[in-house]
């Protein structure tokens, strides 16, 4: 029996009862200090976007199984599950949708006071082909960006190694056993209908 196709709009992500795992890949020079120090270091820059992504194989979709330049070092940041439901709270949809949002102006003026947002891309499969449900980025700017780096961080992981692994087996034409390797993702229960979320599932 094959198993039931998710909803289109889900977060899934590793999680325990306090943290959860996201991932973002960085070049050696920046990633490696984070991974050592279990931290982000100063020269992370805490004033610019950054976006973190939930779903493993969609950040091997980003980052090309840590082979494209300035994203050899791929990074399993587990942070507080208080400050990810914050950031979801906080945030506005990425873009503007007719039937969501009054209208483009009201849309623009809460993108521009929002310190999250929400972008959903199709998931990934290990051959990182398009899946016919989304995958959740959330970008953080600002107070975000500056929580999620010195108050929600809790550990930084190097999973580089796993990444190059599980690509070798694909290669291979192992998938069964690359798909055993994969982090154990699962349906994530998100705050108490979030404005981005409802609307998100409600959208195209």
């Amino acid at each position: 029996m094959t198993a039931p196709t998710p909803p289109e709009h889900e977060i899934r992500a590793l999680h325990t009862d306090t943290t959860v795992t996201v991932y973002q890949a960085y070049s050696p020079a920046l990633g490696l200090p984070a991974a050592r120090d279990g931290r982000f270091p100063p020269a992370w820059k805490r004033d610019r976007m950054t976006w973190i992504k939930p779903s493993f194989l969609w950040m091997m979709y980003r980052c090309g199984w840590a082979m494209k330049e300035g994203q050899e070092t791929v990074l399993a940041v587990e942070i507080t599950r208080e400050g990810f439901d914050w950031a979801l709270s906080n945030a506005e949809l990425s873009h503007y949708e007719r039937g969501v949002h009054p209208d483009l102006a009201t849309w623009q003026r809460t993108l521009r006071r929002a310190p999250a947002r929400v972008q959903w891309d199709p998931e990934r499969d290990l051959h990182v082909n398009r899946l016919p449900y989304r995958s959740l980025q959330l970008g953080l700017v600002g107070e975000a960006a500056r929580r999620y780096a010195d108050e929600w961080t809790v550990s930084v992981r190097d999973v580089t190694p796993l990444t190059r692994e599980i690509h070798e087996l694909v290669r291979a034409g192992r998938d069964d056993a690359a798909a055993r390797l994969l982090p154990r993702e699962s349906p994530y229960p998100a705050p108490a209908a979030p404005t981005v979320l409802a609307s998100a599932r409600a959208g195209s």
